[in-house]
């Protein structure tokens, strides 16, 4: 059986679990598989990220720039675009596929054990997540890593991911999200990703909403943990734009560091990677020792973040960004706006039912001049008539497609019609990816043909 084989094999066995969507506040079946295995999560240091947009960027920036350093690194994030082997990364790639199946090997009988015990209390096997940490974690030991940099899935307490004792936690900019899981409120939401916040332990924040800021606040004084927080001890100083990127002149918590290239659009990733900074410094060098300029500038100059403001077409133009939330799509408007110079935007959109789509619809529809609306291929995708429905209210012209494969053909075609016009695919993560293999498969990148 060949690597590709045996690792498509492990992902299948974690789709017959109960879904990424299914989570219950009980972190301690995950505990109770990472302790049978020996606890491998202790045996590396972690940044541990959280929020509600920008963690994923964050978490990718982080990691490179702690890579820069000749660390060996791990990073854990989800979702996945294209394969779910790029959710667990070994030094800047996607595990390998031979490693992913050795480390499914070496936890498959702890796993039936823990359902065993599971099910004699009553309870439900582990789900799809918090098997994919726990093969996240095993994974990073066997690499083995320095330094694993680690995205909470969703809000932190409980959060499978707080198994591990993050040395620097991370705090992205809090917004409502998930509430039927998080809460209604802003402190709510809060409360349960401070509780990443480790004993003794570093934390950094972005500039908050001073319900957020607060519960943090507090956290970190209870934990006896410092807080750094972005406009009080760092912060981004100037963005400029470059070709594919900007000029970032940050504050950090050791040093100001000028004219760094970011190879990634939109203010919001110049303050991710300020974010990012400030928590790499706290890892490496308590917060006091400036980062070498030419580590950083190769750190921030080989970070990726796939799925965000990606380039995917030319002649026209075609951006993908996942803006799958209101927060995200608000972000995406003023990245717009701010990185491109183009007159007319088309938008290809699809969403998740379970999601705010009215939010989502509300925020990125007035600033375009046309929507195609589709579905991201999935059982929870909102219908593409349903989009179209909530477009409409917003006055702005609308066509419906069955795939984004029709959406996309179509808006390409109207963009082609004049220099002056773009289309960004957004809405979903899943969407997303599906645009990355199709404008691999189809070319984008050679210019539209009619």
């Amino acid at each position: 059986m060949s690597d590709r084989t045996r690792a498509d094999a492990v992902y299948a066995a974690l789709l017959q679990r109960q879904g990424e969507r299914w989570v219950e506040p009980r972190v301690e079946r995950t505990r109770r598989a990472l302790e049978l295995l020996g606890d491998p999560q202790r045996t590396y240091r972690v940044i541990h990220v959280t929020g509600t947009n920008g963690k994923t960027s964050t978490s990718r920036i982080a990691e490179s720039i702690v890579r820069a350093h000749g660390l060996r690194t791990g990073l854990f994030t989800s979702p996945h675009l294209e394969r779910f082997t790029e959710r667990i990364m070994i030094d800047g790639e996607p595990i390998a596929d031979a490693a992913v199946a050795d480390a499914w090997d070496e936890i498959a009988p702890i796993v039936a054990l823990v359902d065993e015990e599971l099910d004699g209390k009553g309870e439900p096997p582990l789900t799809f997540f918090e098997l994919l940490t726990v093969l996240a974690f095993v994974s990073f030991a066997d690499a083995p890593v320095d330094v694993a940099v680690i995205e909470v899935g969703m809000g932190g307490a409980w959060d499978s991911t707080n198994t591990a004792d993050g040395d620097v936690a991370v705090f992205a900019p809090i917004d409502i999200d998930h509430a039927d899981k998080l809460g209604d409120t802003i402190a709510e939401i809060a409360t349960v990703k401070a509780g990443i916040i480790k004993p003794n332990a570093a934390a950094v924040s972005a500039a908050q909403q001073p319900a957020a800021l607060s519960v943090l606040t507090t956290a970190a004084r209870a934990q006896g943990a410092s807080l750094a927080v972005e406009g009080e001890q760092f912060g981004l100083l100037d963005q400029k734009l470059a070709v594919g990127g900007q000029l970032l002149t940050v504050r950090g918590l050791a040093a100001t560091y000028e004219e760094l290239y970011l190879p990634l659009y939109g203010a919001h990733q110049g303050r991710n990677a300020a974010l990012a900074i400030a928590a790499v410094e706290s890892l490496i060098g308590g917060g006091t020792q400036p980062i070498a300029p030419d580590v950083l500038a190769d750190g921030l100059g080989a970070a990726t973040s796939p799925g965000r403001l990606q380039l995917v077409g030319v002649a026209p133009t075609v951006l993908v960004d996942s803006a799958h939330n209101p927060h995200g799509a608000r972000s995406l408007v003023a990245a717009l706006g701010e990185s491109f110079d183009f007159d007319e935007w088309g938008l290809v959109l699809g969403a998740f039912a379970d999601k705010d789509v009215a939010g989502i619809v509300g925020t990125l529809a007035p600033a375009v001049a046309h929507v195609f609306a589709t579905a991201p291929e999935s059982d929870r995708a909102e219908e593409p008539d349903a989009v179209a429905d909530l477009v409409e209210q917003t006055e702005t012209p609308v066509t419906v497609h069955r795939d984004l494969a029709e959406a996309a053909e179509a808006a390409r075609a109207w963009a082609a019609a004049s220099d002056r016009r773009a289309v960004v695919i957004a809405g979903s993560v899943v969407l997303a990816g599906e645009a990355v293999v199709l404008a691999e498969a189809e070319d984008w990148k050679s210019g539209y043909e009619a």
